[in-house]
């Protein structure tokens, strides 16, 4: 969990607008200028750090609009309708069984019951939320980030398959708005242990969602003016409720969930939208607009089992990418792990004595921000910390990158930093020669 240590020292500032000259165009409108905040925890400026590994741990955050703050409330919207009974695609509880679909398996007629949709009871779409919104937990800092959870189906009449009541609440509130990560977790199982039922009404779910996130009256998460407010929407279908018949998506039940995404809009709330399932590649109305009118994010998840990975390697903070470079000694890092929130920790080369660091972040409109500061190495006994370090390094070593959507922007924004130094290091060659 990227939360640097409470011995750490103050927090070191910077702002930086693009790096890169482009030539005006003279027809075209005016680019807005972006700023790129970059904030170091760890080490404090001019700190003395001792280790037998030339490696200094950088700890910070990014965000991409240095107007904004850094401070966030996330509430995460999950689906626990019928259909996610079904079968994610993977072994979730480690049993070393894969629980399956027998409706898309060769199985011999009569071998599962017919209202069987996963082999394995803790293998299916939900347990795969779950699962998702823990892995998700673990990589935010509950000093910046307050986390909600709220539950949305639909109730349906069994015999009509209309709703049962036209009042009826269809989304739920689980846990409000808080830095109580283990409460999350508590309100987390209970969704597990409630299992999957009803229909899907993503209108109601935006609703509530708009509700907590604003924290207008009646509401039980209290307000954070000065936090930036996302909706993290994960679900397997498309909405079949509140109107027609709970078995099949009724043009109004779209329209209804684009318009509260449109209030959402109004009320300055991010809504991310993650469709599971084959059909995500379809781009299903309801899901992409949510996104498209928030001006979110519609990502698609044809693996249910993929969207606790894919939900780690997104940013809600909209920075891509952080660089470390060892001005000093000419070394450049890129071995660090970068949380959805655009928290930080990452490893930087350095030599004994003083060296001058700089961290780069890449926002995903492209604009680049950089801090600079210095640090003083001294090389001391190995430390258990240090062990831990590097057997971490080991295993985690760029697993993110992996789920980055633009991984092809990271890697030229990369190239940039090495090029930039190359370029620094020429000139210092020249200036010092003959």
């Amino acid at each position: 969990m990227l939360r640097p240590s409470l011995l750490l020292a103050a927090a070191l500032w910077a702002v930086a607008a693009p790096t890169a000259a482009v030539e005006a165009d003279p027809d075209a409108a005016p680019a807005p200028q972006a700023r790129v905040a970059v904030r170091v925890d760890s080490p404090a400026p001019g700190a003395l750090l001792e280790g037998q590994l030339h490696q200094a741990e950088v700890l910070g955050s990014a965000s991409a609009d240095a107007d904004q703050p850094d401070r966030w409330d996330i509430l995460l919207v999950l689906d626990v309708s019928e259909s996610t009974r079904a079968a994610s695609g993977a072994d979730l509880d480690g049993d070393g069984v894969v629980g399956l679909d027998p409706r898309f398996e060769l199985s011999a007629a009569g071998t599962y019951p017919p209202e069987v949709v996963s082999t394995d009871p803790q293998d299916t779409v939900l347990h795969a939320e779950v699962q998702a919104a823990r892995a998700l937990l673990r990589s935010l800092d509950p000093r910046r980030v307050r986390v909600g959870v709220l539950s949305f189906a639909g109730e349906v009449d069994p015999t009509t398959l209309k709703r049962r009541r036209m009042d009826q609440q269809d989304a739920w509130l689980e846990v409000p708005l808080t830095d109580d990560y283990a409460r999350v977790n508590r309100a987390l199982t209970a969704i597990l242990a409630r299992g999957a039922r009803g229909a899907t009404n993503f209108a109601a779910a935006v609703r509530l969602a708009i509700a907590e996130l604003s924290g207008v009256e009646g509401a039980q998460s209290l307000p954070r003016p000065d936090a930036r407010r996302v909706a993290l929407f994960l679900t397997d279908g498309m909405p079949t409720l509140p109107f027609g018949t709970g078995n099949q998506t009724d043009p109004g039940d779209v329209e209804a969930a684009v318009r509260a995404a449109e209030v959402a809009h109004r009320a300055g709330i991010v809504i991310n939208t993650y469709a599971m399932g084959t059909d995500a590649l379809r781009y299903p109305k309801a899901a992409t607009e949510i996104a498209r009118v928030t001006l979110g994010t519609y990502t698609p998840v044809q693996k249910p089992a993929d969207i606790g990975a894919i939900l780690q390697g997104t940013t809600f903070a909209n920075v891509e990418d952080v660089v470390l470079t060892n001005l000093t000694t000419g070394e450049l890092s890129t071995d660090v792990r970068l949380a959805p929130d655009g928290g930080f920790a990452g490893f930087v080369p350095v030599q004994e004595g003083k060296n001058r660091v700089r961290v780069s972040a890449l926002a995903s409109d492209g604009a680049e921000g950089s801090v600079e500061f210095d640090l003083v190495f001294r090389k001391g006994g190995l430390t258990e910390r240090e062990k831990e370090i590097q057997l971490r390094r080991m295993q985690e070593m760029s697993r993110e990158l992996l789920l980055r959507r633009e991984a092809g922007q990271v890697e030229s924004f990369r190239d940039r930093q090495r090029k930039e130094l190359e370029l620094r290091r020429e000139r210092e060659g020249a200036e010092s020669g003959p």
